[in-house]
């Protein structure tokens, strides 16, 4: 599997600006429609008045015939997004909410990551997937898992996330260009948050690179999506009582860039891993795992904020936001990491 991003195309190099993590993803889109002819979005009322979440405003009327709706069927367009990668299209596919990538699942899981394989390399297969996920919106249980670590385990298959407005853009630039299938989690409760962006080539992420969001010398917190708008609130309310804190957004869970975050634990001696899922099973516990496994020295036993593995997410939003890891927990975590 390669882990290099294909040749730069035209951009627009405008400098940064202020934009929501929506119209991040928006013009992630545009401008990599406008550089390649080849791509196509599709998937469930994509084409509708800027699509569910609003995310494709403009985009059918900008590319006409290039923003497909599709039938609620998400492993038939998977499936169809894949034949139109192998016969030299670069199809993005959206995924309304990341509950259901798992009816998705012989794409995802049998096709996606294995075709470049199993054709001796004849074919590449460079499908984009952009999943959204989170709760926070009061959809219930069965539309408010994020997903983000489903799909870890399966070699050929790219999986990221966007935790900022910055993120967002890069990232999914990032994953459109590469020629194998990436999996792309949005957060739809950070769909409104604003932040610096620098549009163009120039800003297009690295493959697999983290991203150091805030630096800080007294514990490394390490978080995706939503956790880390939310690390970044806790982060100030340490700092005015004196403690500072590193927060890290992971951007990619494979390829996962445990040297930056070794890099920063090695420096603050402590790490604290927040996530809004459950911790068996995902990319906090094998961030711990593969750190313990290269013999990294903590001054403190790594925390974990993140779902209980006991409750689904409830609709009731009391209830929901109770479950969902806040600031507050944040801070209280870290506090009780860097004994204060």
């Amino acid at each position: 599997m390669s882990t290099q991003v294909e040749p730069a195309r035209a951009g627009t190099d405008a400098g940064p600006a202020e934009m929501t993590v929506r119209d991040a993803v928006n013009a992630a889109l545009r401008d990599e429609m406008a550089a390649d002819p080849t791509i196509y979005l599709m998937g469930e009322d994509v084409a509708n008045d800027g699509g569910v979440f609003k995310t494709n405003t403009g985009l059918p009327e900008g590319f006409p015939g290039r923003v497909k709706n599709t039938p609620i069927c998400e492993n038939t367009f998977v499936g169809v997004a894949i034949g139109m990668s192998v016969t030299g299209l670069r199809p993005v596919v959206e995924i309304m909410f990341s509950d259901f990538l798992p009816t998705a699942g012989d794409a995802i899981v049998e096709e996606l990551p294995k075709f470049r394989f199993m054709t001796g390399g004849q074919c590449t297969l460079p499908v984009t997937v952009r999943s959204i996920g989170g709760g926070g919106g009061r959809f219930g249980t069965q539309h408010s898992a994020t997903g983000e670590s489903w799909f870890m385990a399966f070699p050929g298959l790219l999986v990221a996330t966007a935790g900022t407005a910055a993120g967002a853009y890069s990232v999914l630039r990032a994953a459109i260009r590469h020629p194998d299938p990436v999996l792309f989690f949005e957060h739809k409760a950070l769909y409104g948050r604003k932040g610096l962006v620098e549009r163009g080539d120039g800003a297009i992420a690295e493959i697999g690179k983290a991203a150091t969001v805030r630096q800080g010398s007294d514990l490394t917190i390490v978080a995706t999506l939503l956790m880390v708008d939310r690390a970044l609130e806790a982060a100030e309310l340490l700092a005015a009582d004196g403690i500072e804190a590193e927060v890290i957004d992971l951007r990619w869970l494979r390829p996962l860039d445990l040297p930056t975050v070794r890099e920063g634990v090695e420096r603050t001696g402590r790490l604290l891993i927040a996530e809004e899922q459950v911790h068996a099973a995902g990319w906090g516990a094998t961030v711990i795992s593969q750190l313990t496994l290269e013999g990294v020295q903590l001054a403190a036993p790594p925390r974990v904020v993140g779902l209980r593995d006991d409750v689904l997410t409830p609709y009731s939003p009391p209830l929901e936001d109770a479950l969902i890891p806040g600031a507050t927990a944040i801070v209280e975590a870290s506090r009780a990491l860097v004994g204060g």
